[in-house]
């Protein structure tokens, strides 16, 4: 009866530590109202504090100027706070990639006429050890992987903000130009309807006017479109309150690249495009989960010790227990074909990411340049037009000139003014695009 007893007191002990080890679960119900802040704040650490070319910039109650803008994407915006808990899956893999398997434990029982019997076994699985290695190494890269992934989408995030912050700057200053071009037209409506009704203008030239206010209305319409949706899209980046009212201040800090600096950023773009380091980092994960298959091929081996109780001559046996499994029909082979194939189309997978993203940053380079050059031929017509519209004003004024053609002038000034705006937008969009296409920090004011 000793035997006996001994073997229910192990299997309790045993179910006893097993429990302890137990992780117990706990519910976790999903919100029920929307987590947005109702006035910008960054709620973050400065020892935390990271964003590559980026010094810790605190809000300022005068407004939010561009790096502020940005900072405020990054740590605020919950599609990324959701990323950076993948932190958290990738550190349980590695975990996972380091534990050893539970020893198996096996017991069975006999009984005779003669006597009482069994077996009580303790073994281990041996196999594991030869491939930990190469487990853990491929977690630790696929962790590096997680983190590079999201740095690239933090660096896509603060590019957003910055760009609509660009755009926003660039509305404000179309919103006072299209209103003074609506502002001539609606005037000169005014006095040729008078005219008209006094008998010294046409019918059609009120017409045309009236067309063209009507045209001036529909375009700051149209930027009034626009001016809230970029407004919606730069709150719900910074995690804010679809109401809260944003006060953007500030220069944009978008200087240019010089042709030296774009050449050796391309040359070098494997070496800081988050992107393609995290792809990198991939393929030393897959490299390490091909080697793991490949020493999984070995016979897989199990040792123990066994306890054994005969049910009929009564008589106790102790010693080792030995399991291999023999290398013939499977040899992990299907492992080994599946992972090889994987590691191929990681590769290509990489060589086609580096070929677009050199295609793409030479195509925003060469935009940018294009850009320039028609904000240069832009800026040289605008004195001689400013000119030319304060001459005609003054003359306007003296009775000199008529006011058909005055408007034209001022309308015509007004345009050239709006485009610009437009182009100088559209350079510093371009400008901010190809800093993250090419991995380099931003540029703080």
């Amino acid at each position: 009866m000793k035997f006996r007893l001994s073997i229910s007191s192990s299997a309790v002990l045993l179910l006893s530590l097993a429990l302890c080890g137990c992780v117990h679960y706990k519910p976790e119900p999903l919100p029920i109202a929307p987590d947005l802040q109702k006035t910008p704040q960054i709620n973050v650490a400065a020892k935390q504090y990271w964003l590559p070319g980026l010094a810790p910039h605190a809000v300022s109650p005068k407004g939010l100027d561009e790096t502020t803008v940005m900072t405020l994407a990054v740590f605020n915006n919950p599609d990324l706070k959701a990323a950076r808990l993948q932190t958290g899956v990738a550190n349980a893999q590695l975990l996972q990639a380091g534990l050893l398997p539970d020893p198996q434990f096996n017991a069975s029982f006999a009984t005779s006429a003669l006597d009482y019997g069994g077996v009580l076994g303790l073994s281990q699985q041996i196999q594991t050890l030869l491939t930990r290695g190469a487990a853990k190494a491929a977690a630790r890269a696929a962790g590096q992987q997680v983190n590079l992934n999201i740095l690239w989408q933090e660096w896509q995030v603060a590019e957003q903000a910055r760009e609509i912050f660009i755009q926003l700057r660039a509305d404000a200053q179309l919103q006072s130009v299209l209103t003074s071009t609506r502002a001539i037209l609606q005037d000169r409506y005014n006095r040729d309807r008078a005219a008209m009704q006094r008998g010294d203008e046409t019918a059609g030239t009120v017409a045309a006017d009236l067309n063209a206010l009507a045209d001036a209305d529909t375009t700051l319409r149209q930027l009034q479109t626009e001016v809230n949706l970029n407004g919606h899209s730069l709150n719900a980046l910074l995690g804010l309150d679809p109401n809260a009212h944003l006060h953007l201040i500030g220069p944009i800090a978008m200087p240019a690249l010089s042709q030296s600096d774009y050449d050796k950023a391309i040359a070098t773009l494997p070496q800081h495009r988050a992107d393609l380091l995290a792809l990198q980092a991939g393929y030393r994960s897959q490299e390490e989960t091909l080697r793991e298959a490949i020493l999984a091929q070995f016979p897989a081996l199990s040792a123990g010790v066994e306890l054994e109780r005969d049910p009929v001559e009564g008589v106790n046996a102790f010693g080792p227990r030995v399991s291999l499994s023999l290398p013939i029909f499977n040899r992990n082979r299907g492992q080994v074909a599946i992972q090889q194939a994987t590691r191929a189309v990681l590769r290509q997978t990489y060589q086609a990411r580096l070929d677009a993203a050199q295609s793409q940053a030479d195509q925003v380079w060469q935009a940018s340049r294009i850009l320039s050059a028609q904000i240069k031929d832009l800026d040289a017509q605008l004195p001689e037009l400013a000119k030319t519209a304060a001459a005609a004003r003054q003359s306007m004024r003296r009775y000199n000139l008529d006011a058909p053609l005055y408007v034209t002038l001022e309308s015509n000034l007004l345009t050239k003014r709006a485009e610009a705006i437009r182009l100088q937008a559209s350079l510093e969009s371009a400008r901010s695009a190809l800093r993250t296409l090419l991995g380099l920090p931003f540029e703080s004011q």
